[in-house]
Formats: structure tokens, C-alpha cells, sequence
């Protein structure tokens, strides 16, 4: 398997290529932007991969610092009531559980703008809950990549953080409730498209560690999704240009009882058959995301934010 991938070395300067299953990394001419190669139709992004891929090996990912593979004008979107379970839960928390009910089998998708390329964090980074939620939730989705056409090129895991008692308490609250700081996660290297058989049947597993011990367990399958991924790509590209692409995260399948909520120092696991696995550990604290403003210039900042130890 091959992953198209962002990186920094220890110059701090940017590159992209293509990662093999040894951690080789061969790097794209030009060292484009990931947003540039979502420029180039699908049958053109392919024969560059696959070209990039048989050549030499430039670094290796122990090397340098995987990042999240977005810039440039991309876009982060999220698709919301995809699958019966999403609206179980979210009819179960909100005070208008009509909305979902109709939304569910709605011609038009739940569609919400999710984040800017800076404010995403990748594998091992931290995510956060709001100090103003009481119920916080992760919520794991196969993101589509999108390139500017609107065909999907690759595949990324990803974590569509909430905050289930705001949206619940008012749908207008949606935004507060979806987009801040530490609330969007994805995978470090996206899967092309080409190279997953079945889209449509990809196990999706969740593991919520505290303390070393698993506190959540569950699982879904994209074969369970109420929509199809071309509808809501359909949708989310009507009347709007989005010249450098954008990653849509399709919904999740897996929502935690009203019992559960995220707490400091859990660790999240997504992990996607043929996709990845993303791990995440949480804060509470919105001050241990500021970060992410330093890391637009300075991206090595990452560093001394990110943790891969085993969370079990």
C-alpha cells in the first residue's frame, strides 16, 4: 500500500511523496503542495504517483515529521446522519429531534464546513473537548479526498471531534459544537483510491483508552451508510469552486451512550481496514492547542506536541 504524504525535515522545509508499507519515502518533482496535485484530474494524479513510487527513495518517515497531508486552499468538510446510528444519537441528545428524524432520509445531506488545513491535527497530536460541553465525543469517518473536479482521488481516517450537549441543546449551535481548535484529526498519509478494492465495505473499529485500559469499545462498516459518497460530493460541490480540492469526512456509525464522554489524557483509536489508524490523545484544556498558530510557519513545532506510545 502507498500513501501520498506531507512532511517537514529538520530544515523545516515542506515536501511531499509517496510512503511504501517499509516507510520509504520518494519524493514528487517540484516538491508541489498537496493542494497542487489535487489540481490534476484523477487518471493524471495516478500516473504521477505510480510514476513517483518506482522511483529512488529520497528519506525515510522515521526521519522526518509526517504532517497533516492539507494546505494550500483545501478545505476539511464533514457529512452529519449518515447512518442509522447517527440518528439514534443524535435524536437521543437533541431537544429537536425532529431535525434529525427528517434529515436522515432527506434528499439534501447534512453538510458543515469542519476546518482550515492549519487547524488539523494528524496521528499522534492532540485533539481537545470544550470547557463549556459537558458530553464530548470522538466521532471516527472514512474522509473522502476530493481533488478540484470533484473525483475522489484517496482515503483518509478521520476524527470528527463533538460536542454532543451543545449541538444538543440547540442544531443552531452546530458550528460552536463541531469547529475549534483540536476538534478535526486525520490520518498522515492518504491512501489513493485506486488502491481500495471496495469502498463500500471498509470495517471502521474505535478504542477509547484511559489509563491503560479500554473504557469504549465499537465498530461499524461503511457497508451501513444510509448515502452514497457521490450524493454528498454532489451536494457539497454545488455552487461553490473549490480550486485546491477538499477532504469530506462521510459521517460516523459509531456514537458512545449518553453515559460516556472524552476525558483528559484518554487516547482515541480509528482505526479503517485498508485506510489506517489514527491515535489521538485528548485535552481539555484549549490552551495546549495554541500551538497550531506557531506550527503555520514553524511546522517542526509539532514535534514536541506529538506521541506515539502505545496507548494499551
Amino acid at each position: 500500500m502507498t500513501r501520498i504524504v506531507r512532511f517537514a525535515d529538520d530544515t523545516e522545509t515542506v515536501r511531499t511523496g509517496v510512503s511504501d508499507d517499509t516507510g520509504a519515502i520518494r519524493t514528487f518533482a517540484g516538491a508541489p503542495l498537496v493542494a497542487e496535485l489535487l489540481r490534476l484530474p484523477a487518471a493524471e494524479l495516478r500516473a504521477l504517483v505510480e510514476e513517483t513510487a518506482a522511483g529512488p527513495v529520497a528519506v525515510d518517515e522515521r526521519d522526518v515529521l509526517l504532517l497533516p497531508p492539507l494546505d494550500g486552499l483545501m478545505e476539511l468538510w464533514a457529512a452529519g446522519v449518515t447512518y442509522e446510528r447517527s440518528r439514534e444519537a443524535r435524536v437521543e441528545e437533541s431537544t429537536e429531534q425532529s431535525v434529525y428524524e427528517r434529515i436522515y432520509d432527506a434528499e439534501r445531506p447534512e453538510l458543515f464546513f469542519k476546518s482550515q488545513p492549519w487547524r488539523v491535527v494528524t496521528d499522534g497530536e492532540p485533539i481537545a473537548v470544550r470547557d463549556d460541553s459537558e458530553l464530548n465525543v470522538p466521532e471516527p469517518e472514512l474522509a473522502l479526498v476530493l481533488n478540484r473536479h470533484g473525483e475522489t482521488v484517496g482515503y483518509l481516517v478521520a476524527d470528527d471531534v463533538s460536542s454532543r450537549s451543545i449541538e444538543g441543546e440547540n442544531p443552531l449551535y452546530l458550528p460552536q459544537a463541531k469547529i475549534y481548535a483540536g476538534s478535526a484529526a486525520v490520518s498522515s498519509g492518504i491512501v489513493p483510491a485506486w488502491e481500495v478494492a471496495a469502498p463500500d465495505a471498509l470495517d471502521i473499529a474505535m478504542v477509547v483508552w484511559r489509563d491503560g485500559e479500554a473504557v469504549y469499545r465499537g465498530a461499524t462498516s461503511t457497508a451501513a451508510f444510509h448515502r452514497t459518497p457521490r450524493g454528498l460530493v454532489d451536494h457539497l460541490w454545488r455552487s461553490q469552486p473549490f480550486p485546491d480540492g477538499a477532504v469530506l469526512s462521510t459521517g460516523t456509525g459509531i456514537v458512545p451512550a449518553l453515559d460516556f464522554t472524552l476525558s483528559a489524557g484518554d487516547v482515541v483509536e480509528i482505526s479503517i481496514d485498508g485506510v489506517g489508524t489514527l491515535r489521538n490523545p485528548v485535552r481539555v484544556d484549549q490552551a495546549e492547542l495554541d500551538w497550531l498558530v506557531e506550527a503555520i510557519s514553524h511546522p517542526l513545532t509539532r514535534r514536541a506536541h506529538r506521541s506515539h506510545r502505545s496507548p494499551g
